[in-house]
């Protein structure tokens, strides 16, 4: 996957000036500080002011990251300079994301994924889409900035995308950071099945395999990372149940059917894209709130898009 930095050579020079203006202020205090909590305090927010800049440096000076050249982690709606009355996270800045926000004050989203429907945001991607436009229209008119936040959270030790997933399904005790393989006591394909349908709540999953197959040594890949790469871990560690979040149904798919029909017995498990991913964005809320301790925090679930008929 290709990535968008967030700090490119050409906007080096506007990021270092940014940074001297705000330390500048910062010398300054007195009538500037005071004038920025009464701002901040007309909003509902008493506690240490924070910019959306200030936050975003935070959260790589906290998790030892360095710039990431041609990220896709960047201000996709509103300005780094705002100040921040409350940060929400979520997978998806949907439109009732966005609303949800507002009404709690938090002017500051964090979504790991797309605010515009295409990896770059790209907000010419189809020509006079007039949904980005209203969405647009709705951040502005809220005062809301939307932060993408996807690279950067992979990067962190462990992938905290990773770490929340196996955190919601209980399988702690069997993790070993930097690895995909988790090696769990016994348990037959259909029983995982409910226990991932009821511990990450899911209503329904998708698989390839025999429902009475034991499993043990799991493949667990979340997100979308591509058929290739899907496909070279289930290649090198032979699992009893490949689980992904999302494929396309003519690569891994078609590779676990062909495996099993050649006498292979690696199972598939489809959790979902969102679902896959959700549980590591409620986790950051754990990870950001003891670094920023008077500002309130909240996880909004954006819900899965399909209805199941």
């Amino acid at each position: 996957m290709k990535r968008d930095h967030l700090y490119t050579v050409s906007n080096n020079a506007v990021y270092d000036r940014r940074k001297f203006i705000t330390n500048t202020i910062t010398i300054a205090g007195g009538l500037t500080l005071l004038g920025t909590n009464i701002s901040c305090a007309a909003n509902g927010y008493s506690g240490k002011i924070y910019t959306v800049q200030q936050i975003i440096d935070l959260i790589l000076k906290e998790g030892n990251l360095l710039p990431i050249p041609d990220t896709v982690d960047t201000i996709k709606a509103g300005s780094a300079d705002m100040k921040v009355t409350g940060i929400v996270t979520t997978m998806f800045a949907t439109v009732d994301v966005i609303k949800k926000a507002a009404k709690l004050n938090a002017n500051f989203i964090i979504a790991h994924e797309p605010t515009f429907y295409n990896h770059r945001d790209d907000t010419d991607w189809v020509k006079n889409n007039s949904v980005v436009k209203q969405k647009e229209d709705l951040l502005k008119k809220l005062n809301i900035t939307v932060w993408r936040f996807h690279d950067y959270i992979h990067s962190l030790k462990p992938d905290a995308i990773y770490y929340g997933v196996v955190k919601k399904a209980g399988w702690l005790p069997y993790f070993k950071a930097g690895e995909l393989e988790l090696d769990i006591p016994a348990i037959s394909l259909q029983k995982l099945v409910e226990h991932l349908k009821t511990s990450l709540n899911i209503s329904h999953l998708r698989i390839i395999g025999d429902p009475q197959q034991i499993c043990k040594k799991i493949a667990l890949f979340p997100g979308a990372p591509g058929g290739q790469r899907q496909q070279a871990l289930a290649e090198s560690i032979k699992p009893d149940v490949l689980i992904v979040g999302e494929l396309s149904e003519w690569e891994t798919a078609e590779y676990i059917r062909d495996e099993q029909l050649l006498g292979g017995k690696t199972s598939l498990i489809i959790l979902g894209h969102a679902a896959s991913e959700t549980p590591g964005m409620e986790y950051f809320v754990d990870w950001l709130q003891p670094k920023l301790p008077d500002m309130k925090i909240t996880y909004i679930a954006s819900g899965d898009p399909f209805t199941w008929l």
